[in-house]
């Protein structure tokens, strides 16, 4: 089993529980220092940057060799969230937020899908957010790139539809990791605050960044991630979504039920 994004939060959890499940995980790393410290903790661990084609296509195939040649399940994790209003945000940032969250998974799972329909078996497992639900403020570049997700996945689903392989998709809301602390780092590194005006507003955006700990009290562990990974890794039918958190349960309700105009109203007090 592949899993991306790894370094922290769900991914790292997630490598670290499935071989007590008796799975045999190749993790994987953007930088090379994050592939060794998870070396040195006794994981296998193989460098992947979903920016770059070359890479990914030499982490398959490495990932490939250390499995043998056979590769069953892709969990699909490696993501990170560009904050700041969109007419803030640099089109290059942009297009790394979906180079990143998008396009390098889909390189990915062409490769995989490719090796699973020749193997007539596999299981590609998608880690959205209900930012792929819901639109929220000041997250505009990861809102897009996980709206895009969804009906990307949602795509495959039907087009491998008449082939063994399945496909899921989990929509966490708030789980302890690291993505406040990147999202960040993106943050200071596109946003001209004292340009825009939106500044008020972004005091408070860098204050959430910057809280350590939960950022609020729905937040999960990634511990409820990798029970919803385990289900539809080991489930005959697995679900096509699973809902985690309960922000995700309500908003996934509030956008079935609601008009726009009401929806919109809760989500701009968000």
């Amino acid at each position: 089993m592949l899993i991306t994004g790894c370094s922290s939060g769900i991914g790292l959890y997630c490598a670290q529980q499935l071989p007590k499940h008796n799975y045999h995980v190749i993790a994987s790393c953007r930088y090379l220092s994050d592939v060794i410290r998870l070396q040195e903790m006794g994981l296998n661990c193989i460098q992947l940057d979903l920016a770059c084609q070359q890479s990914i296509e030499q982490g398959w195939q490495q990932a490939l060799k250390m499995a043998n040649g056979k590769i069953s399940y892709l969990f699909n994790n490696g993501a990170y969230g560009q904050p700041g209003a969109l007419e803030d945000l640099p089109t290059e940032a942009l297009r790394q937020q979906f180079e990143i969250n998008l396009f390098g998974w889909h390189h990915l799972s062409r490769l995989v899908i490719a090796h699973m329909l020749e193997r007539q078996q596999g299981r590609i497992i998608q880690n959205s957010s209900v930012l792929g639900l819901v639109a929220m403020k000041y997250r505009g570049a990861y809102n897009a790139s996980k709206f895009a997700l969804e009906g990307y996945t949602d795509t495959l689903r039907l087009e491998l539809a008449d082939t063994p392989i399945k496909i899921s998709l989990i929509e966490p809301g708030p789980i302890i990791s690291s993505f406040r602390k990147n999202a960040k780092i993106a943050f200071e590194q596109s946003i001209k605050l004292e340009q825009s005006r939106h500044q008020a507003a972004y005091q408070h955006t860098l204050k959430r960044l910057g809280q350590e700990g939960a950022s609020s009290r729905f937040t999960l562990p990634a511990s409820a991630v990798f029970n919803a990974l385990l289900h539809a890794l080991e489930a005959p039918s697995p679900k096509v979504r699973y809902y985690v958190t309960s922000p995700t349960h309500l908003f996934a309700l509030l956008r079935r039920c609601l008009p726009v105009t009401w929806l919109d109203a809760i989500l701009r007090k968000s």
